[in-house]
């Protein structure tokens, strides 16, 4: 199943909002996922001196992506398709 990365402006003053946007994200592709919708939150990275949050999902569009986002209340996001290499 195809990756995605969901990119978020996140300020060092609110570095603490990483994890709790994690689970949130976390609940909004299981909530998805319960609903039939192939999504699965993988993890969530956060680079404080970028000031910016990564959230993986797999899903087989971005179109499940955005919706996951929108319900995780992540705010302006950027979506791009990302590749894992091992």
């Amino acid at each position: 199943m195809p990756s995605y990365l969901v990119e978020v402006y996140l300020p060092r003053s609110r570095a603490d909002d990483a994890r709790v946007s994690g689970q949130r994200a976390r609940t909004a592709a299981e909530q998805l996922a319960g609903e039939g919708v192939p999504i699965r939150y993988v993890r969530t990275t956060y680079l404080p001196e970028d000031e910016i949050c990564f959230h993986l999902f797999e899903a087989p569009a971005p179109a499940a992506v955005e919706e996951a986002s929108r319900r995780a209340a992540l705010g302006r996001t950027r979506i791009v398709p990302a590749q894992e290499q091992a």
